[in-house]
């Protein structure tokens, strides 16, 4: 018996579901390649409630198997490459019992690990007889948590088809705005355009070829994006719609986006592993401020900091307390700005800067430090003083080459004339390597 969500896609026939590697995929033929993936399963006695590996790069064999395996009812790991300690990290904290893995051809290979997971979030999904799905945090200023997900929630936040859109995948399937992004297209019956590498040009080259009307990224892509000029070397006239998540956008990324994409909407998202996508609304393309929506959620604010319930939400995480309250409210840790149903993102709460008693939110900072000629990335930190307890420090990549001294007298003089005295860079480095993750967001524990 199929799953309802595959019985949907059925309906949708010869329609594109997927462009991979510049090769177009029907819904037909994604769904025979679902039937591979169950003769698949079926030969490798991969049974429901099974915590189960997904590896590999985003493609249609990858797609396939994950909708086989919702349909399997087992509990889904999806992991990228990884470097071989994290990989063995997550597989002990996941406690996965079978690894499959999908090579760049295509072929899939399945391997038993001899464990047993037996944690009571994964005995509670096999009670309920439904699939979940097992995703980490990016770890990028701590250690990963393991959040673990109803995976019959998550699939009935998608409603019936309305309008099919063509968008860019350009988030992984480890990570829920990737699997929002899959599951959400296949829904409405449009049709998912991948990419091979997540470069600016390779990304706007997709756009203007397969006629991209959605782009979901990130304000550190974004801004790469600007710094490149690829959007001025490929038509972007099918681009209708930029959303843009996972990390507070800084003002002066925002300003030029609007600038240089006049004809497309752009629109901060805002989710969580733990929660799922929630329905924003943004007060305008250039602002960021945004309405939160309250189809399956609800969300309050105490002492600035953003707590919200879901109908999705995890069940918990496998490796760590889950920020719950009595009344089923998450502690996003997200510090925000209210105005009437208005609300802008400021920032983690760990990430603030308290400067002899004042704080200092390192996007503010950021967005200051973009407005520098010569400066293509920038990621502020806080580090520790005797005098004032903390002070700023600036992490900045450079376009060009230029003399160390020379950037930070230029940063010092410009921060001066636009920040208060305590927000202005005490320190400030050249960065030695990318400063943000492979997920594009900026890595705070680099700066």
């Amino acid at each position: 018996m199929t799953h309802p969500f595959l019985d949907r896609l059925k309906s949708f026939g010869y329609a594109e579901a997927v462009v991979f590697e510049k090769r177009s995929y029907r819904y037909d033929d994604l769904l025979r390649l679902v039937a591979e993936w169950r003769m698949f399963l079926d030969r490798h006695d991969v049974a429901a409630g099974q915590v189960v590996t997904l590896e590999g790069a985003y493609s249609p064999e990858a797609c396939a198997g994950l909708l086989a395996l919702i349909e399997r009812g087992v509990i889904v790991v999806p992991l990228t490459t990884l470097p071989a300690a994290k990989r063995a990290e997550f597989l002990d904290v996941a406690m996965v019992e079978t690894v499959i893995r999908v090579d760049p051809g295509g072929a899939h290979h399945c391997e038993s690990t001899g464990r047993r997971a037996d944690h009571e979030l994964y005995g509670r999904l096999r009670e309920a007889g439904h699939p979940g799905l097992v995703l980490f945090s990016s770890g990028t200023s701590g250690r990963s948590k393991a959040s673990v997900l109803d995976f019959e929630k998550v699939l009935a936040r998608y409603g019936e088809p309305t309008r099919p859109s063509r968008i860019l995948s350009f988030l992984s399937l480890d990570h829920i705005g990737g699997v929002n992004t899959l599951l959400h297209t296949l829904s409405q019956g449009g049709t998912v355009i991948t990419v091979a590498e997540r470069t600016p040009e390779s990304v706007f080259e997709a756009i203007a070829d397969h006629q991209v009307q959605i782009l979901p990224t990130t304000p550190t892509f974004l801004n790469m994006v600007l710094i490149s000029g690829v959007h001025e070397q490929y038509a972007t006239d099918s681009l209708t719609l930029v959303t843009y998540g996972t990390e507070p956008m800084p003002e002066r990324t925002l300003e030029r986006l609007t600038a240089a994409l006049p004809a497309a909407r752009l629109k901060q998202t805002y989710g969580l592993s733990e929660l799922g996508i929630l329905p924003t609304r943004s007060r305008g393309d250039g602002s960021l401020w945004l309405k939160l929506g309250s189809a399956g959620f609800e969300h309050k604010i105490i002492g600035n900091v953003l707590w919200i319930r879901s109908e999705m939400a995890m069940l918990g995480y496998l490796n760590a307390p889950a920020p719950f309250d009595d009344e089923g409210f998450f502690n996003t840790q997200d510090v925000v700005r209210t105005d009437g149903e208005w609300i802008r993102i400021l920032g983690r709460d760990s990430e603030i800067i308290n400067v002899g008693g004042e704080k200092v939110y390192p996007s503010e900072v950021e967005s200051v430090l973009l407005e520098l000629d010569n400066i293509a990335e920038a990621t502020v930190s806080g580090r520790p003083s005797p005098v004032t307890g903390m002070v700023v420090k600036a992490t900045v990549t450079l376009i060009e080459d230029e003399d160390r001294r020379s950037v930070t007298r230029r940063v010092r003089e410009f921060c001066g004339r636009r920040l208060e005295p305590f927000k202005v860079p005490v320190l400030v480095e050249l960065a030695s390597a990318p400063q943000h993750s492979d997920r594009f967001k900026k890595i705070r524990s680099a700066a």
